[in-house]
């Protein structure tokens, strides 16, 4: 699984973006946490990148669970929600195994999850440590130049930050906290975002899905 992956990782690396040709795919996890919130958002995202820049993506965005062999076969997933997350010892290993192979995972923390998903990550690479991505790092500076993560809804008020966990200096996991890129993806009357915010996210969206799935997370 590892190889195969790894196979369509290097190639989707190697295409410029707006010629690829495949699916991006929600994380279904359990514990109780709604995998299911946002479901416009990552299909809005999409339809954006192909839209506007003939990324060719997939328009069907599935749900794929943590211990599915059929994670391997999307470059991209992403995961959000409000509450908690427990991953299985078994669900644990193919999540990891995907991720070392090449796979690439966001995290969008829907506000609520931050207190569950911070320990299933320290248990997923417990002998790495998830890293604060500075305000200069490339991810900001894709198609769209950006001074760190913006801000599309308030929660605590706290500043946005991006962590990464690298494997052998690629970013395979991006967790985004205090953003919330999910709601501003969204359509734009379900959180009442305005048009500024729901901009700002897209167009952060799409640095995400260039860095991860063109330039491999690479610095």
């Amino acid at each position: 699984m590892k190889l195969i992956l790894s196979s369509l990782f290097i190639c989707l690396m190697t295409i410029a973006f707006g010629q690829g040709n495949y699916q991006l795919a929600v994380l279904k996890y359990n514990g109780g946490g709604d995998y299911y919130a946002n479901p416009t958002s990552v299909p809005n995202l999409v339809k954006f990148a192909n839209q506007e820049f003939k990324a060719g993506i997939d328009e069907e965005v599935p749900y794929v669970e943590v211990g599915s062999p059929l994670i391997f076969t999307y470059p991209f997933v992403h995961m959000t929600g409000h509450g908690n997350v427990v991953f299985s010892n078994s669900e644990r290993e193919n999540l990891r195994n995907y991720l070392i192979g090449g796979g690439f995972l966001h995290v969008d923390d829907n506000y609520g999850m931050d207190e569950f998903i911070r320990p299933e990550i320290e248990k997923l690479f417990p002998n790495l440590d998830m890293v604060e991505l500075p305000y200069d790092h490339a991810i900001f500076k894709q198609k769209f130049t950006f001074n760190g993560l913006p801000k599309i809804h308030e929660h605590d008020g706290e500043r946005p930050q991006a962590f990464g966990i690298l494997i052998e200096g690629r970013l395979a996991l991006l967790y985004t906290y205090e953003t919330d890129l999910g709601d501003g993806w969204e359509d734009i009357t379900v959180h009442n975002n305005t048009q500024e915010n729901h901009e700002k996210a897209l167009k952060m969206g799409i640095n995400i899905l260039q860095f991860a799935l063109l330039k491999g997370g690479l610095e």
